[in-house]
């Protein structure tokens, strides 16, 4: 099989998980004999600094010809401590999902036997954690309308949702449970806003169509609460973004590391699979980083983008001995060896033969 895959590496420590994960791909494609074709382009700060765009045309030309994309991480904190920059990485990120019209984030929430005791949360309240947020991606308040007044001491930013948009996540939601263990969460704030409030009235009509699935709405300060307090009790959890975006982080640490937390962002062009983690500049060339969540990522890239459950599988399975055996990096090392970033792609790309 032929595999198009566009690789944007972006900043900080996204150049040294993407080298892992490629390590992975290019050696199950070679055991599975897959023409692996990969094309790099330029994302973020390094795209800025080349281009003065964050996702350069060319950029999303690649992406638009690729089976798939491969992302690493945006941002750099020259950006971060400038307020006043009229351009900046993360601009590219959001630019990247409307044109790709990636309208749904998917994010498991994993845990790993071998480190639950990694986990701020007890072991007996998530060793049977198993549960997918789906986050609305180009709508909401990321990308309503934003300013500031002429003085500089009043600033908005609105958040708007349209049916069609809701409803197209929404339904997304009850495929996945449908799949799985027929349990949505549709959270919201509807109680204050009016975008959660349509939210809730688009849901309630979907709702009737998936009888056999249990439905369940939570305010977004229960959700978060329920998140530490009985992380097993969700099954697919659906959500606007701003809620998501905070929502999935929190989640994130269940596992014990966020840089184990894989991602697939899927829509109407190419699917992006990228680790949730952001591109940590102080790591960035230190070789330290984690690239188990961006490895993880190319897992959901066969399943999702290729259909490729073998391979997909296999990636899992390594992961998973990688951190039965302690072949991890410093952040889960435990007080053992730590290996670097490149031992640990050369060690999982070694055990697939």
């Amino acid at each position: 099989m032929k595999l198009n895959i566009a690789v944007l590496a972006g900043d900080g420590i996204g150049p040294e998980v993407i080298e892992q994960a490629l390590k992975v791909v290019n050696a199950i494609g070679k055991k599975y004999n897959h023409e692996i074709n990969l094309t790099h382009a330029l994302t973020g700060a390094v795209a800025i600094d080349a281009t003065g765009n964050p996702y350069p045309d060319e950029t999303h030309e690649v992406c638009m010809q690729a089976d798939a994309v491969l992302f690493g991480a945006i941002g750099h904190p020259r950006f971060d401590n400038d307020p006043s920059a009229k351009v900046r990485p993360e601009q590219g990120l959001l630019a990247m999902r409307k044109k790709l019209g990636l309208y749904a984030n998917i994010r498991p929430t994993l845990v790993f036997p071998s480190l639950l005791h990694k986990s701020p949360l007890r072991r007996e309240l998530i060793e049977n954690a198993d549960f997918v947020c789906i986050r609305e991606l180009t709508g909401g308040i990321y990308f309503g309308d934003k300013g500031r007044n002429e003085t500089r001491d009043k600033a908005w930013d609105v958040c708007e949702y349209t049916k069609p948009e809701v409803d197209r996540i929404v339904r997304l939601a009850y495929e996945y449970a449908m799949k799985r263990r027929k349990k949505v969460c549709i959270v919201d704030k509807a109680n204050v806003l009016e975008t959660s409030r349509l939210w809730r009235e688009v849901a309630q009509g979907i709702e009737k169509e998936y009888p056999e699935v249990e439905t369940e709405y939570l305010f977004v300060d229960a959700a978060a609460m329920r998140i530490i307090q009985w992380p097993e009790g969700f099954d697919v959890m659906v959500t606007e973004n701003m809620f998501g975006d905070i929502l999935t982080d929190e989640a994130s640490v269940i596992s014990g590391s966020m840089g184990l937390m894989p991602s697939a962002s899927i829509g109407t062009h190419t699917s992006v699979f990228e680790p949730i983690h952001g591109s940590y500049p102080q790591a960035a060339g230190k070789n330290i980083a984690n690239p188990l969540g961006t490895v993880l990522s190319a897992a959901m890239m066969f399943e999702y983008a290729f259909k490729l459950m073998d391979e997909a599988n296999e990636i899992k399975d390594i992961v998973n001995k990688s951190l039965a055996e302690g072949v991890v990096t410093v952040d889960i090392a435990d007080g053992g060896k730590a290996f670097s970033t490149s031992e640990v792609g050369d060690w999982l790309a070694a055990q697939i033969g």
